[in-house]
């Protein structure tokens, strides 16, 4: 069953936004980010867009990487977990499928498992991120094993992650890829760095391959959450309408809690969407949403299919009319700092009772 709430997507910002990659990064090789739904916006959908302009696309899993192949992509897929057993390894050579190595069990793997054909291989360097990877310091060791591997393309591309890049000033940054570059100086292979942030903010990340996510969706990867200000065009356009618009009296409460009091005879919204349609719920009183293209504040908690909000000062609004929750105009980026997450969170949140649709 499909709500009144509407996730609309202007197809076109996709593609303003990977030309905003290649003029920040020129001369990469640019690896799409489309896991998780790219970002909510749709695998399929967001990788029909794109396959024409990416060098490739990165997801997560070789579930993911499957239903890519299994709807006729067949460009470079780099699967950023890699596998995990012998019987995706397998997988990966029979689809060509480029998969990530972090782990020891995979190297034991790769070592163990007869495979069709050999597949390329992304090594996975951990210079600080504290997560996957291995320590930089074997990266001559893994290099020298994996070049004895007949199993491997040679030569393997060197890949890190770096954990703070949405603040480029400071000096972890600088840290990692310090470690990283003396880890892999003269040691055979491409290189992968940036993400994102450090796509716009830092160019000595850049290396041979960038891996574009967050920005390709319009919102901003950096830590001022303005993605005008990187020439960022937002992809969702998350609506829904008003189904009904109540007069309060001065002291009036609304909502659950009653968390807001009326301050003076107050004009109220209702707008069809809630936290189970992926609106937050913890979003404070005043969180602006858009009536036309003007501002007005929500006023009492976010409920499963309903949120209220302040309309006094709009006498125009009637029942029906469609109301932004972000989109042009209102950056996903303010609502998530309102909610105190980030715009990744929202967009990928987005309940599958939402209508979608597009445009070009």
């Amino acid at each position: 069953m499909k709500r009144a709430a509407r996730a609309h997507l202007r197809l076109g910002a996709l593609e303003h936004n990977l030309g905003r990659v290649r003029e920040a990064a020129p001369g990469r090789r640019v690896m799409a980010v489309i896991k998780a739904e790219a970002y909510g916006h749709g695998l399929l959908r967001v990788a029909h867009v794109l396959a024409p302009l990416a060098d490739g696309f990165a997801v997560s899993c070789m579930d993911e990487a499957e239903a890519l192949r299994g709807a006729g992509f067949r460009l470079p897929l780099l699967v950023m977990q890699g596998f995990k057993n012998d019987r995706e390894l397998r997988q990966a050579a029979r689809e060509d499928i480029t998969v990530v190595v972090h782990d020891e069990s995979q190297l034991r793997l790769l070592e163990t498992t007869p495979l069709s054909s050999p597949l390329q291989v992304w090594l996975k360097l951990d210079t600080g991120m504290g997560r996957l990877g291995f320590s930089a310091t074997r990266a001559a060791a893994l290099h020298g094993g994996l070049q004895r591997c007949a199993q491997v393309v040679q030569p393997p591309v060197w890949m890190t992650h770096l954990a703070c890049a949405d603040e480029p000033e400071r000096p972890e940054n600088a840290a990692q890829l310090n470690r990283f570059e003396a880890a892999t100086q003269g040691l055979s292979g491409l290189r992968s760095l940036a993400n994102s942030a450090s796509i716009l903010a830092l160019p000595r990340s850049h290396g041979d391959w960038v891996r574009p996510g967050i920005m390709l969706y319009g919102a901003s990867p950096l830590a001022d959450r303005d993605p005008a200000r990187h020439g960022l065009e937002p992809v969702m356009h998350l609506q829904a309408p008003l189904v009904a618009i109540q007069d309060r009296s001065l002291g009036d409460t609304v909502g659950y809690g009653a968390t807001f009091q009326c301050p003076r005879p107050t004009r109220v919204g209702v707008v069809a969407i809630g936290y189970a349609d992926g609106y937050p719920r913890h979003v404070p009183n005043g969180t602006p949403v858009l009536v036309g293209a003007s501002r007005a504040p929500l006023i009492g908690r976010v409920s499963m299919d309903m949120i209220t909000v302040d309309l006094t000062d709009h006498p125009q609004a009637a029942v029906g009319d469609p109301v932004t929750l972000w989109g042009e105009g209102l950056p996903v980026d303010e609502i998530a700092a309102a909610a105190e997450t980030i715009s990744y969170d929202l967009l990928c949140a987005v309940a599958d009772r939402v209508q979608v649709t597009t445009q070009p």
